[in-house]
């Protein structure tokens, strides 16, 4: 199973791990419990051959990740909820799901897409700068991309100051650092794991920094060309806006392109140059994981390679979800080996 590419991500008091055809999330319960929820994940890229492409696939995996993530979210949250007596056995709702995905994205794009250019026009009405009020200058997009990277970065200290917060960043430390025992084919213990980097160059953390970067020198070089809209100052930033999220297409699948081959080739250091400002800012979102955390990230990981397995010799498997709660790390290790 050494040749799977495995993902994942923090959520409350647990892990998500998702390979090419698996998703699995695993949680702490309040009770000290496993609770591991997993099926079987059926890619659009398995029905549409196109979106394997470079570029193409970039894009598809982080819309992919958005939905997947939210639903481990939404998990996660039920089950910290000690109101909800059905949260391990609760149906996912479609509905309920894609409003708050597309909620998650308004939001998203309106912080670091909007808000940043119309700072940056605003600055220039400020202090009467006909570069920084015309939208299309080398320096407005200079500006611009300050202010996207300041937010960013300001926004992800802030939050980990929340206790919740670090709680997650440690999950997301335990997550890494189960991926990284795969990765260098070690079984996967707590003592293997503990060894490991909270750091991963195929962080969400590392791509976004990549699609901010990238999006500078883009913008930089393709806004000279975009003609006007219009004589009203404010139409043509709202449309300047929309090529950008226009753009964001391309700048997502170039910068998967980016991350995934600088996974693969460790030792290249224009490559290690593009991903360093990632990692370096996984010092903030990522923290020291305890063991309990990384029995948790580690029976994620282990659920999907067992599900990836099992679809191996049967490939027509029904994409059946199951969710199963265990005594002890211990205990579900048991289960998985009897299976």
């Amino acid at each position: 199973m050494s040749d799977l590419q495995v993902g994942g991500q923090a959520v409350i008091e647990g892990v998500m791990m998702r390979s090419p055809g698996c998703f699995a999330v695993a949680l702490r319960t309040p009770s000290g419990r496993i609770l591991l929820r997993e099926r079987r994940w059926v890619s659009l890229a398995q029905r549409w051959r196109f979106l394997r492409w470079p570029f193409f696939r970039g894009v598809l995996v982080l819309a992919e990740s958005l939905h997947n993530g939210i639903s481990a979210l939404n998990f996660s949250a039920a089950v910290a909820d000690p109101g909800n007596k059905d949260a391990g056995g609760a149906a996912e709702k479609p509905a309920s799901l894609w409003i708050t995905l597309a909620f998650a994205i308004l939001m998203a794009l309106a912080l670091f897409a909007a808000l940043p250019h119309f700072l940056t026009w605003g600055l220039g009405k400020a202090v009467s700068s006909e570069e920084l009020t015309g939208g299309r200058s080398v320096s407005f997009h200079v500006v611009d991309g300050a202010i996207k990277l300041a937010i960013f970065i300001g926004y992800v200290y802030l939050i980990s100051l929340l206790p919740d917060v670090r709680r997650v960043f440690q999950y997301h430390g335990a997550e890494h650092k189960a991926i990284a025992a795969f990765e260098h084919r070690e079984p996967l213990t707590v003592e293997n794991a503990r060894k490991h980097s909270t750091l991963h160059p195929r962080c969400g953390t590392s791509f976004l920094l990549v699609v901010l970067l990238t999006a500078i020198l883009v913008f930089t070089a393709v806004f000279p060309m975009v003609p006007a809209v219009s004589d009203i100052g404010v139409l043509n930033q709202v449309f300047f806006v929309f090529v950008k999220l226009l753009l964001l297409f391309p700048i997502a699948g170039f910068a998967y392109e980016v991350i995934r081959f600088s996974a693969r080739h460790p030792g290249n250091r224009l490559l290690s140059a593009a991903v360093w400002p990632g990692l370096m800012t996984q010092r903030i979102t990522t923290r020291e994981p305890d063991d309990a955390q990384l029995e948790v990230a580690l029976a994620s990981i282990r659920a999907v390679l067992l599900r990836e397995e099992s679809l191996r010799l049967n490939p027509g498997a029904p994409a059946v979800e199951s969710v199963e709660e265990f005594e002890s790390f211990d205990a579900y290790v048991k289960h998985a080996e009897a299976a």
